[in-house]
């Protein structure tokens, strides 16, 4: 495929369905340049081998707004309602950058490789290896601490997230549980292969939160103003960052970036997905955060899950069971790179037996199934892992990667991707990457760490590690029967 130009990178922004559109009509092709299969329609090929400007859309959009759709109403109320807007939209717009970056280092790692006669045809790359690549084996050795680090916990979170959220459906079990539980449920995803194969699920997981979102910002709206409602946020700076921290993981989801990107067809067309991914997720986040704060004001300080002050009805049921299954497909999402990972580790990456590669792929389920149990903290738990774990893995390193990937003359003139159409100055993109590199490391991991780390810590103090049922309602006394009156 020849390589894209200025102008047709500026044509792609302009008209980003039109491109999807072209890549849907071209899709055949890719199919035979990727593998030489047969092009034909198949019901096998429309709902499991994904490969298009579409699927890595619903990939990236799903993936980013999964259960933390239900913890930013949270996050509102301590920041705040115009400190909330403006944060979402200011992280929002930063990691569609970092995930830029990330698409431009994956395109000139793969140009080098091939040029080198190496072939990906059965192996799956990932960001790991594009820093090895690209910077040599202590920025490996970092990518992979930090990637599969943030990966663990965002598969915990969101294993604990199924449990906080079956509870309010039914509470005749305690949230641990349940954890034991969707634990069992979600270690079938060891038999997905790749990302080729969530068409179907990243289609339907999209749908799920997009019905979420509007329920959540209607029957806030309808439920109207609780009694006595207040908006004291933001009153303290530990609250603040630990809201602020909590919005920089909601977008910081693109820790799977490469392995979507190796999925397509094309990879070059990703460059602007991830940035038209966040923009939809805009419409779903922003309105259902801003209506339920309204409604509720500071009592969401007290309740991180959106669903336990909204009343039970049969659309809030079926918004609880559709993001149950859409966390089922988030943690596939997560534990996916982990896979990848631990099968390169013990040598079953490259067998196309998919029993022997589930098989392999059981002990990564174990040590996220006992996190979970250990740190049942939904909400204070997405701040943590946003400050500590999500700042380096997607805003910091890959933006001072790009910076050193491209610090010499011949790197920047041979460069597989030149500087886009909107920032088209070298000096531009690192003026823009040292920012982010120092606003997140002050901000979001400085400040932000220590925030959310004093939140999680008084949340250990106030229910225990192992708590059974974090946040539960307390149950209410049996009323003492009346003393009978003797006559």
């Amino acid at each position: 495929m020849p390589p894209q130009t200025q102008a047709e990178e500026a044509t792609i922004v302009a008209s980003g369905i039109a491109a999807f559109n072209s890549e849907m009509e071209q899709g055949s092709g890719g199919k035979e340049a990727d593998g030489g299969r047969d092009s034909a329609f198949t019901m096998k090929s429309l709902l499991w081998h994904g490969g298009s400007a579409w699927d890595a859309w619903f990939s990236c959009s799903s993936n980013q707004v999964a259960q933390v759709l239900l913890t930013l109403p949270y996050s509102f109320s301590q920041l705040g309602m115009l400190s909330g807007v403006i944060l979402q939209l200011f992280y929002g717009i930063m990691g569609s950058w970092t995930a830029y970056l990330i698409s431009v280092l994956y395109v000139e790692y793969r140009t080098r490789k091939e040029k080198e006669n190496v072939s990906f045809s059965n192996h799956v790359i990932q960001w790991y290896e594009v820093l090895d690549g690209l910077l040599g084996r202590y920025w490996k050795a970092a990518g992979l601490a930090f990637n599969c680090t943030f990966l663990l916990f965002g598969s915990v979170i969101q294993l604990i997230a199924c449990a906080s959220n079956i509870y309010y459906i039914n509470d005749r079990l305690d949230k641990r549980t349940w954890t034991y539980i969707f634990g069992a449920c979600c270690a079938t995803t060891v038999f997905i292969p790749s990302f080729h194969n969530y068409r179907l699920w990243s289609f339907l997981g999209l749908g799920m939160t997009t019905y979420t979102a509007w329920y959540l910002t209607i029957a806030a709206v309808v439920h109207g103003q609780a009694e006595g409602v207040a908006h004291s946020g933001p009153t303290k700076l530990v609250l603040y960052f630990t809201g602020a921290t909590n919005i920089l993981y909601t977008f910081g989801g693109h820790a799977v970036t490469v392995e979507i990107m190796h999925a397509m067809w094309r990879p070059q067309k990703f460059k602007y997905i991830y940035l038209l991914a966040t923009l939809y997720v805009f419409t779903l986040t922003l309105p259902s955060a801003a209506a339920v704060y309204w409604a509720f004001g500071d009592q969401l300080l007290t309740h991180s899950n959106a669903f336990s002050l909204l009343p039970r009805s049969g659309w809030r049921d079926a918004a609880v069971i559709l993001m149950l299954i859409h966390q089922f497909i988030t943690f596939g999402f997560a534990c996916t790179p982990l896979y990848f990972v631990w099968e390169k580790v013990i040598g079953v990456h490259d067998t196309r037996s998919i029993c022997l590669r589930a098989l392999a792929r059981l002990p990564v389920v174990i040590p996220i199934w006992f996190l979970a149990i250990i740190f049942p903290f939904f909400g204070p738990i997405n701040s943590a892992v946003g400050a500590l774990l999500v700042s380096f893995t997607v805003y910091i390193i890959p933006a001072l990667a790009h910076m050193l990937t491209y610090r010499t003359p011949s790197a920047r003139q041979n460069a597989a991707e030149k500087p886009p159409f909107f920032l088209p100055s070298w000096a531009a993109m690192y003026a823009v990457n040292a920012f982010v590199v120092g606003w997140v490391l002050v901000v979001g991991f400085g400040i932000g760490g220590w925030a959310s780390m004093t939140n999680f810590i008084r949340q250990v103090d106030t229910f225990g590690l192992f708590a059974k049922c974090y946040q539960c309602p307390k149950p209410q006394p049996h009323p003492a029967p009346a003393p009978q009156q003797h006559h």
